[in-house]
């Protein structure tokens, strides 16, 4: 389960920037909407991220595809002449001479642990690395390792082990991606990759990419097709069944209609409405996530997507016990409302004329539970809006 994650100097965050996923206890309202692990606080289940066109909202997504493919990545051995993952995502602030270095940290929930991890890079090396483990149970607090640009430091409960490897760690990799890829007794490693990889970055295209859908759907149609038809009945699509070919090269989707006739009409999927492609994409998506309990992080959900449609995908995240998790990115106010949303659960970003993107939560203002959420945002009071200047459109003489 996602606790938190920030970032430092990562695109246009130049000033440190947190989204923070727990909840705020004075808040009672829609108690559905939290996940409760039987702890003083509890977590969000959704939360959205609103802003203006080129505010930097996308760039808060980008910031955690990039955190989990240096991590995937930085193991990698590279050819001469290649970038290797840190210097391939070292992404920093663009508009100042100094280029500091970036920092990434996430906070995470695994069992009875949470784990903090982080690190700070630039394009040459990994120059600090951080791993706490904290039991929710006793609070106490123990270190797994930190690193510096010079040497490694292993807290006692992995020391033995690992100790012997720390002297093969190259400078541009980082601690926990070395020992994931390594055969050890200690399963921490794995567990907190694991952990880290849980919150599942949607690809930007991915309702245009078939290969996930070639992937991915025949599965779901084959294990669960009449919970996939009921949903696409619940979302107004018209499709009566779903069916697929994969005895030639290349798998064949088929919907199926029924005419004023009454009589059964095949359509192939790609010639349906690309808002429908698109909601068994994340439908699917969403399944997977649920089922697992992890977190899913989609840029600009909105497209191509009714709000009633966008309101069912997130209520698909507030079925009773689950822990998943859903952060997106949208322009579309519709559901910016009490009726649907806590305080805590909204975001917004907005950028300043220098290029910075600041990052701040509905309930750092002093907001009442009853006030109009969207009224007031579309009125500029939480900023994330666009400044739109007088501008004429001149016939040419």
């Amino acid at each position: 389960m996602l606790v938190q994650f920030t970032i430092k100097n990562v695109l246009s965050f130049k000033d440190e920037t947190i989204l923070d996923m727990t909840a705020i206890n004075a808040y009672k309202e829609h108690e559905c909407n939290l996940i409760d692990i039987g702890t003083k606080e509890k977590f969000l289940k959704v939360a959205a991220v609103y802003g203006a066109n080129a505010s930097g909202k996308s760039n808060l997504y980008l910031a955690m595809d990039y955190f989990q493919k240096i991590i995937m990545k930085s193991l990698n051995n590279v050819e001469d002449g290649d970038k290797t993952a840190i210097a391939q995502y070292f992404v920093p602030f663009s508009f100042e001479d100094n280029k500091e270095n970036s920092e990434f940290q996430i906070v995470v929930m695994i069992g009875q642990y949470e784990y903090r991890y982080g690190f700070e890079y630039n394009a040459e090396c990994i120059v600090s690395e951080w791993l706490y483990r904290k039991n929710i149970e006793t609070n106490r607090l123990t270190v797994i390792f930190e690193r510096t640009t010079y040497f490694v430091a292993f807290g006692p409960s992995v020391r033995k082990e690992c100790d012997a490897y720390k002297e093969q760690i190259p400078a541009e990799t980082l601690v926990l991606s070395f020992f994931n890829k390594l055969k050890m007794k200690t399963e921490i490693f794995k567990e907190v990759y694991s952990g880290i990889m849980d919150t599942f970055v949607i690809p930007i295209d991915f309702c245009e990419d078939r290969d996930i859908l070639e992937a991915l759907l025949p599965k779901v149609i084959d294990e669960e097709k009449e919970n996939l038809l009921e949903f696409l009945t619940a979302i107004d699509t018209g499709i009566k069944d779903i069916r697929y070919d994969d005895s030639d090269k290349q798998v064949v989707f088929s919907t199926i209609h029924v005419g004023k006739n009454g009589k059964k009409y095949p359509l192939g999927l790609y010639c349906e409405s690309e808002g429908t492609i698109k909601s068994i994409m994340l439908y699917i998506y969403a399944k997977i996530v649920i089922s697992q309990g992890c977190s899913m992080f989609v840029d600009e959900l909105n497209i191509k997507l009714h709000p009633l449609l966008l309101k069912f995908i997130i209520d698909l995240f507030y079925e009773k016990g689950s822990k998943a998790q859903l952060i997106y990115t949208t322009h579309d106010t519709t559901l910016m409302d009490k009726k649907f949303f806590r305080r805590d659960q909204i975001w917004f970003v907005q950028k300043d004329e220098f290029g910075y993107s600041e990052l701040v939560a509905l309930s750092d203002f002093k907001v009442r539970s009853d006030a109009s959420f969207e009224k007031d945002y579309l009125a500029g009071v939480y900023g994330g809006i666009p400044l739109i200047k007088e501008f004429a459109m001149r016939e040419g003489e």
